[in-house]
């Protein structure tokens, strides 16, 4: 769907609006009552929130990179069908192929004061050729005063007539993917922050060689750079952020791993698409399914994963 295509079926005068930007990226920005937001349609990714009365929660590098085929450094990447590098003993880019190919528009609607959108993702030669050739993708978005995500994959394959029997046997195979909603909440200061709701929780150092170690009961505090799926967690994370004054709560369904991440001051300096400071201003909490808790969907079965955030002001 190209531009005018969007313009012509999903415009709201005031409130919702398309625009070719760099390098020929479309983008959608929302000024609903409640809140303002911009989205990509690559990737469906949404780089700005801010909702009425409050700062934008979203962090998104100021070098990041804009343009077909290339993953937005912030905002909100969908990873799939693979977290990180892809492990299966195939070729892959990093976090699957969801974050880099454009996606479509298939229903937006002003309720009350929140904007709703839905995306829809399904294959295409791309995917193909990195051997998912039967799956679908809904993705739901409530823009307002609080943001809620909503990721559906369906697994639509099954046994029909005029294949051969190892057709059969892959169409009829269940739906092996890792997934995530690699949110990065912008924060005043990394260095102050602290993160409740993954005490007791074992989790996997991807900075101390992968070894898994077991979160310490209290707040989860950074010292440095961080790196860590938690898994087998279902629970609510509050990112506390004093020097900005406010409390972002990440209450989750659907999801059994909570990643943590932030690339400190000597990570960032590799990075050629964030800024030196650019990790002070960031603290990525991603609603996830990974690791052991990968997803084994049955044909003609679906699961959605939701991330439903809110901000509440510091007492």
């Amino acid at each position: 769907m190209d531009l005018a295509e969007l313009q012509e079926r999903f415009a709201i005068p005031g409130v919702l609006g398309f625009e070719q930007a760099v390098a020929g990226l479309v983008v959608a920005h929302v000024t609903a009552p409640a809140a303002e937001a911009t989205i990509y349609t690559q990737g469906a990714h949404l780089t700005h929130w801010k909702p009425k009365g409050q700062a934008p929660a979203i962090f998104v590098s100021e070098k990041a990179e804009y343009a077909p085929g290339k993953a937005i450094r912030g905002g909100v990447p969908v990873v799939f069908p693979w977290f990180a590098e892809r492990h299966d003993g195939r070729q892959g880019p990093q976090h699957g192929f969801a974050r880099t190919t454009v996606w479509e528009l298939t229903s937006a609607m002003l309720a009350g004061e929140e904007m709703h959108l839905l995306w829809t993702l399904g294959p295409d030669n791309v995917s193909r050729g990195l051997g998912f050739d039967h799956f679908r993708l809904a993705y739901r978005m409530t823009i307002g005063q609080t943001l809620t995500l909503e990721l559906t994959v369906a697994n639509d394959s099954g046994n029909g007539g005029g294949v051969s029997a190892a057709d059969q046997a892959r169409l009829g195979a269940p739906l092996i993917f890792e997934e995530a909603l690699h949110t990065y909440y912008a924060v005043a200061d990394a260095r102050k922050v602290s993160i409740d709701g993954l005490g007791g929780t074992t989790y996997i150092d991807k900075v101390d060689g992968f070894k898994e170690k077991v979160q310490a009961e209290g707040s989860l505090r950074f010292t440095g750079r961080t790196d860590r799926p938690y898994l087998n967690t279902e629970a609510t994370c509050m990112l506390h952020d004093p020097a900005g004054g406010r409390r972002i709560v990440v209450e989750k369904s659907g999801s059994r791993s909570t990643v943590v991440w932030n690339p400190w001051a000597e990570f960032t300096a590799t990075m050629p698409d964030m800024e030196p400071d650019g990790w002070l201003h960031m603290t990525a909490i991603e609603t996830a399914n990974v690791g052991e808790n990968t997803i084994a969907l049955a044909p003609g079965k679906a699961h959605t994963m939701r991330a439903h955030v809110s901000i509440e002001a510091l007492g």
